[in-house]
C-alpha cells in the first residue's frame, strides 16, 4: 500500500481570508516501510506571514521571497500524491489548503480527486478520548524523539508524524526488519523454513494434569458449567 505523510506550514490560519502555503513535506512509504522518495517545497506566497505564523515555523518573508510560486511546481506535486493515502495530523487544514490554492489556480482537481485522505487527529481521539493529542503530545505519548522541534517545518513535522502514525498503528519493531530480526539463513519471516526431523511432543506430567483440572473446576463453578474448555475436549 502507496502511502504518504503529508505536512504544510502557512502564512497564516484560514485560507479563505488569502492564506497561502510557503512550505510542503511529504514522505513516501509503500507497506509502510519509508522508500527514500520525499518531496519538500518552499513557496513565494505574494503576502506577508503573519507574526503568530512567523513564531510557529520561523519561515521569514525575506527568504520566501526568493522561492517559486506554487502553481509553479503543482504538476510536480500532484504527480507525486495521485494515487497515494496521505497520512496528515489535522487533516482539514491541510486539505482546505491545499484545495484554495488548485481553485485560485483554476485547476479542476481537488485533494480528494487525486488521493485519499487518513486523519491522524481523529484517530487520536479515537484512541485517547479527552487527552490532548497535538503532534507534540503524541510524540511524548509514544515517545518519538522531537528535542529538535525549535521550530514547526513541513518535512520535519513529517518524519515526527510518521513515527507516530507507525506507533498509534502497530509499532515500527514489528514492521521493520534489521540484521537482528533475519535468521542465520539470511531470510526473514516470509523465508522461514520448518526444522528437518520430527518434533517433540512433550506430556503434561500428573501434577499439571491436577493442577489443570483444579482451574477447571474453579470455572465451572464461576460459569455454572459452560466451560467451554469441557466442550471442545469432550
Amino acid at each position: 500500500m502507496r502511502q504518504i505523510i503529508f505536512d504544510t506550514e502557512t502564512t497564516g490560519l484560514n485560507p479563505k481570508e488569502g492564506h497561502r502555503i510557503i512550505e510542503v513535506g511529504a514522505i513516501e512509504i509503500i507497506n509502510r516501510r519509508k522508500t527514500g522518495r520525499t518531496f519538500h517545497r518552499y513557496f513565494k506566497p505574494d503576502r506577508e506571514v503573519e507574526a503568530g505564523a512567523l513564531e510557529v515555523h520561523g519561515i521569514t518573508n525575506e527568504f520566501l521571497s526568493g522561492q517559486p510560486r506554487f502553481g509553479e511546481v503543482v504538476n510536480e506535486l500532484l504527480e507525486f500524491l495521485a494515487g497515494a493515502e496521505l497520512v496528515i495530523h489535522n487533516a482539514s487544514f491541510d486539505v482546505s489548503f491545499m484545495d484554495a490554492e488548485l481553485e485560485r489556480l483554476k485547476h479542476k482537481a481537488r485533494m480528494s480527486d487525486v488521493c485519499q485522505i487518513y486523519d491522524t487527529l481523529v484517530l487520536a481521539r479515537k484512541m485517547h478520548p479527552g487527552q490532548r493529542n497535538s503532534l507534540d503530545a503524541l510524540c511524548k505519548r509514544y515517545e518519538v524523539d522531537n528535542s529538535n522541534r525549535e521550530y514547526h517545518g513541513a518535512l520535519l513535522d513529517a518524519e515526527l508524524l510518521l513515527d507516530v502514525y507507525l506507533a498509534m498503528t502497530g509499532g515500527q519493531d514489528s514492521l521493520v526488519l534489521d540484521e537482528a530480526h533475519v535468521g542465520l539463513s539470511g531470510a526473514g519471516t516470509d523465508g522461514w523454513v520448518r526444522p528437518q526431523g520430527q518434533l517433540p511432543v512433550l506430556m503434561a506430567t500428573a501434577e499439571e494434569l491436577t493442577a489443570h483440572e483444579k482451574v477447571l473446576e474453579k470455572l465451572d463453578k464461576e460459569s455454572g458449567g459452560k466451560t467451554v474448555w469441557r466442550k471442545l475436549s469432550s
